[in-house]
């Protein structure tokens, strides 16, 4: 539904509509110059050819070492797989452990793409519902109480799409606690750890303590941080057993990931970090305009984002759907957003502040004129 929606905005800009979009989950960015100048020297010097399946061996290893260095995770080269994206590393992940009949718990709202991972592979999706009064968090006593003798795995996304909720360590070590005892897996998708505001701060999971650490899989990869989406990166970093899984897995089906690409992200992880910086104080001034816009809209309301470039909105006093909602808002006032529905949350919408002030501006006293007309 979100990519659905994009595009049919960006055939009506196509059209000579002027189109106000906040539907992408995409930095509106290029790709730093150091990270494309390294793809290029990489083509020059003939790194075209086949690869390992799990990953060139120096991206490997500069994973691991980023994993040691930023989130207190032991990992080394061995316990990390690259992938064609992060979406593919928890495809890869959720086709290797899950089989017909397992659970996997599901918080709502969710990343779109989880509960279809685990339906292509014949798993069950257990959605536990949480609230705008939890901050969209889920506690440790709804997940013991969603814990069934079937359920295998337990999906965390911190920072949030399409929330941008942040947990805590007091959180995170609950929910921890619930996991060790119950003995399942729990895959921490970080993909946005590095866009965060206000002092919050990202925590992994596996860090927490040795017990947690043996059940916990990490997906991320370099698209959010480092402008890098049509690059097709990310990685898991796992135990052994699981890597080698989504190694036979994937050697089977896409095989290696785009050589060359690979050293422009060798570059991201071991060169300047100004870029990353410099985006997160964009993203930042962003998000602070559009709170104020928002908060000014009578009958809107949201919670306020302590990570990546989203915010989660309210829009239950207009009496629309949340499908109705943007279909209307995009033929009427030539602003595209994404319907709560597809997160697992009716009567929401998901704004991307992931574009320039002038578009969140222009786009929101668009959505002032709609809203007025429905409350």
């Amino acid at each position: 539904m979100t990519l659905a929606i994009s595009a049919k905005a960006k055939a009506m800009k196509a059209d000579g509509l002027d189109i106000c979009s906040f539907s992408a989950g995409e930095p509106d960015f290029d790709t730093p110059e150091h990270i494309r100048a390294a793809a290029k020297r990489a083509l020059d010097q003939g790194k075209t050819r086949y690869g390992p399946a799990t990953g060139e061996p120096a991206l490997r290893s500069a994973i691991a070492q980023k994993l040691q260095q930023d989130n207190q995770l032991a990992y080394e080269a061995k316990n990390v797989m690259v992938t064609n994206g992060g979406k593919h590393s928890l495809y890869n992940l959720i086709m290797a452990i899950i089989e017909p009949g397992d659970e996997v718990i599901i918080p709502a709202p969710f990343w779109v793409s989880y509960p279809e991972m685990v339906k292509l592979a014949g798993g069950v999706p257990v959605i536990v519902e949480t609230t705008a009064e939890t901050d969209y968090k889920l506690s440790a006593e709804q997940l013991k109480a969603a814990i069934t003798p079937k359920t295998r795995l337990f999906i965390l996304n911190s920072p949030s799409n399409p929330t941008g909720m942040v947990y805590t360590s007091t959180e995170l070590r609950a929910l921890a606690a619930v996991i060790v005892e119950s003995d399942i897996l729990v895959v921490s998708d970080e993909i946005y750890e590095k866009i965060l505001y206000q002092r919050a701060e990202h925590i992994s999971m596996g860090s927490l303590n040795s017990e947690i650490f043996k059940r916990t899989i990490i997906s991320n990869g370099f698209a959010k941080a480092y402008a890098m989406t049509g690059w097709r990166l990310g990685y898991l970093a796992a135990p052994e057993a699981v890597i080698q899984a989504v190694n036979t897995l994937q050697s089977h089906s896409t095989s290696n990931v785009c050589t060359f690409a690979q050293y422009g992200a060798i570059a991201a992880l071991t060169g300047p970090q100004d870029d990353l910086t410099m985006m997160r104080q964009a993203f930042s001034k962003r998000r602070l305009a559009i709170m104020e816009m928002v908060a000014g809209i009578a009958g809107l309301s949201y919670i306020e984002p302590k990570g990546a470039f989203y915010l989660f909105v309210d829009i239950s006093q207009t009496g629309l759907g949340s499908i109705e909602f943007c279909e209307r808002l995009l033929a009427e006032k030539q602003v595209a957003t994404i319907p709560g529905i597809a997160f697992g949350a009716e009567g929401t919408i998901r704004i991307s502040y992931a574009t320039d002030l002038d578009t969140i501006e222009r786009g929101m006293n668009r959505i002032d004129g709609f809203v007025k007309a429905y409350t």
